[in-house]
């Protein structure tokens, strides 16, 4: 659908508007010759290139201790995460304890490898934590100053399936403030760097674990998403996520905690370098709602039906998509063709241009009993009165605000959206939510871009804070989506792709993923020569 004459001068407004503001803020910010020039170091600890089932497995045959798997990712960490800021509290002297503790049940074992496979999945196997999940005994804050402090004294449900399970946590990664926006950085623990260009964002909220993952300093983590928050940081970090069918995994314990209809809309997932380590992760991180799912259900590619949507279409709030995420797309298509010998079929959804107008307006809607959303003010004054953000505008200006400006901004929209939600953007989702459904079915999956153009700049997306729109929109349909990494593009930063299926068909993602890794090499070290 083409732009009206009003959108056109709508859009050519911003663009200057968002222009100016770009090149002063580039202006005031110079970069820095240090973090133009750093790289983080390769690889070299060939443990630290295993899939956690694989490392899982080494370790009940006790081909390799679970103490030197800990220590290699110690290591890692130590190595790395003074150039990412991903960890923000470890916890490493407890995992090398309880990395002792499975070497000596191991050894004591009488029942078998067999039996410890199916009673302890993931024995012995590193793990790591977005700080937003409680892990008790760890710091439990998302980034806002007056939490500072506050630690958890229970896990959250998926964290403590993951445990039960034999994974043990090394600490806990960084999250935007209050878990509300798409770069990780916060006053209380700082800025998150991506490990494949540290002047480029690793995304949010989950960005810690992202930049982690892909700096090869945790082999698994768990992250949430509400508007792309697992996804995004998977795409800029090159590695694999996975956003739940809503309802499957619990997301108790969790900072903030959802209010309104966002429980609808928010999902708890995997996070991981290797495309074999989704589905196990989700079947424990499930518990017994993994009976939802068809996660047994072998899949073949072949009898699937495939789509790809290239873009949202024009919306004067969002930028194109870059031509390279263009092409790695439509490169996509033409493997799946060759190798499967099936036809993907090219669609477009007029209404994916309100995207952002549909999850904005959804995001805030009542629960069914009337009861209204927790405004961002209270949440960023948390347990005291609500902050006013024109107010905390102007301490930020004087550089007296605890708040990032980012925090502050999601508090100023807050108070110019309109009271009542516009029945015209509830059409255009009702009727997006029932083509899509038609078309996907229980056996049909969708390509579609993970965000306008790889990871940006830090602060960047200030400038463009709708573009996450193509990441929230699968959040308010409540669709399954795996977040594929695709190799590296121009600028040496990951490419990659959505893929998403209809409700409670996670299981059609998580193959397509395993076919990706195979046909795209999948995680790339970003220290390789």
């Amino acid at each position: 659908m083409a732009l009206t004459g009003l959108e056109k001068v709508l859009v050519w407004l911003l663009k200057v508007v968002t222009g100016i503001l770009l090149m002063i803020f580039q202006f005031f910010s110079p970069r820095r010759p240090d973090e133009t020039e750093r790289k983080l170091p390769p690889v070299s600890n060939p443990l630290l290139l295993l899939s956690a089932m694989q490392l899982a497995k080494k370790i009940r045959r006790k081909e390799v201790s679970s103490v030197e798997v800990v220590q290699a990712y110690v290591d890692r960490i130590q190595e790395v995460n003074p150039l990412v800021n991903a960890v923000v509290k470890d916890r490493f002297a407890a995992a090398l304890q309880e990395a002792a503790q499975v070497d000596k049940l191991i050894e004591e074992e009488t029942g078998g490898e067999e039996v410890l496979e199916d009673r302890l999945p993931l024995l012995g196997v590193p793990l790591s934590v977005k700080e937003a999940f409680a892990l008790q005994g760890m710091p439990f804050t998302t980034g806002l100053i007056s939490r500072r402090g506050v630690v958890a004294t229970v896990d959250a449900p998926p964290v403590a399936l993951l445990k039960r399970a034999g994974a043990i946590p090394l600490g806990v990664t960084n999250t935007s403030e209050l878990c509300m926006w798409l770069e990780s950085h916060n006053h209380l623990y700082g800025i998150t760097k991506n490990p494949y260009n540290l002047e480029r964002i690793p995304g949010g909220s989950s960005g810690g674990e992202g930049s982690l993952l892909g700096a090869a300093g945790s082999v698994i983590g768990i992250g949430a998403d509400i508007g792309g928050s697992i996804r995004m940081p998977c795409f800029f970090n090159g590695v694999f996520g996975h956003k739940t069918t809503p309802g499957v995994v619990s997301c108790e314990n969790q900072h903030p905690n959802f209010s309104g209809r966002q429980e609808e809309y928010l999902s708890t997932g995997p996070m991981c370098r290797y495309a074999e380590d989704l589905l196990p992760m989700l079947k424990i991180m499930a518990g017994p709602n993994a009976n939802m799912l068809s996660l047994n259900t072998k899949v073949d590619l072949k009898k699937l039906r495939f789509f790809s949507i290239p873009h949202a279409g024009s919306n004067p709030l969002l930028s194109p998509v870059s031509k390279e995420l263009l092409d790695i797309q439509r490169k996509v298509v033409a493997r799946l063709e060759a190798d499967l010998g099936v036809k993907v079929q090219e669609v477009r959804f007029p209404e994916l241009r309100y995207s952002f107008q549909i999850w904005d307006t959804y995001m805030g809607l009542p629960d069914y009993e009337g009861k209204p959303i927790v405004p961002f003010a209270t949440l960023m004054g948390d347990s005291g009165p609500p902050k006013w953000p024109l107010w905390e505008l102007l301490k930020r200006m004087m550089g007296k605000s605890d708040h990032t400006m980012p925090a502050i901004l999601v508090g100023l929209m807050e108070m110019i959206k309109p009271s009542k939600p516009s029945a015209f953007i509830i059409q255009q989702k009702e009727k997006l939510q029932k083509e899509v459904e038609e078309l996907l079915g229980t056996d049909g999956v969708f390509f579609y871009p993970s965000h306008t153009r790889v990871a940006p700049r830090h602060h960047h997306p200030l400038f463009r804070i709708y573009d996450f729109a193509y990441t929230g929109i699968i959040n308010i349909l409540g669709l399954p989506v795996t977040q594929c990494p695709l190799g590296l593009g121009e600028e040496g930063l990951p490419l990659g792709v959505q893929v998403v299926a209809g409700k409670l068909q996670d299981h059609l993602t998580l193959a397509v993923a395993l076919y990706l890794e195979k046909a795209f090499g999948g995680w790339r070290d970003p220290g390789a020569k």
